[in-house]
């Protein structure tokens, strides 16, 4: 027979993915301004501030993110580190466009690497 589902932790779960994606898709805004904040040598202030307002939701969002892991029991900062850091490099190939012009194989690992390193996270949340 097998154990029942808990319910809260599953929620507990989704709550901490949902988190993670809108942080770094947001951070992942903030880099993709940010390269545009020198253009030509000059400062592009509307870039300045989309990157500013980027990543001061998604850092926010972070800390929330944090929270709720640490309420899971996961306090190793390189394990919160990774799941927010292949949100957002995947974030911004696809804010650029570029994520659509990989192979396909290329889109298919970088989606296992991002369920691995989910899975590494809750059966090693340390």
């Amino acid at each position: 027979m097998s154990a029942p589902v808990n319910v809260s932790l599953v929620l507990s779960w989704c709550w901490v993915i949902v988190l993670t994606i809108t942080s770094g898709l947001f951070d992942a805004q903030g880099f993709l301004y940010a390269s545009r904040v020198w253009e030509n040598g000059a400062l592009n202030v509307g870039a300045l501030g989309r990157s500013a307002g980027g990543f001061f939701v998604g850092i926010s969002l972070y800390y929330v993110m944090l929270r709720s892991l640490d309420a899971l029991g996961v306090r190793a900062a390189e394990v919160q580190t990774l799941l927010w850091f292949g949100v957002t490099l995947i974030g911004v190939a696809i804010f650029r466009g570029s994520f659509s012009t990989w192979s396909r194989v290329d889109q298919l690992v970088s989606v296992l690497v991002l369920v691995g390193i989910a899975a590494l996270t809750v059966r090693n949340p340390a």
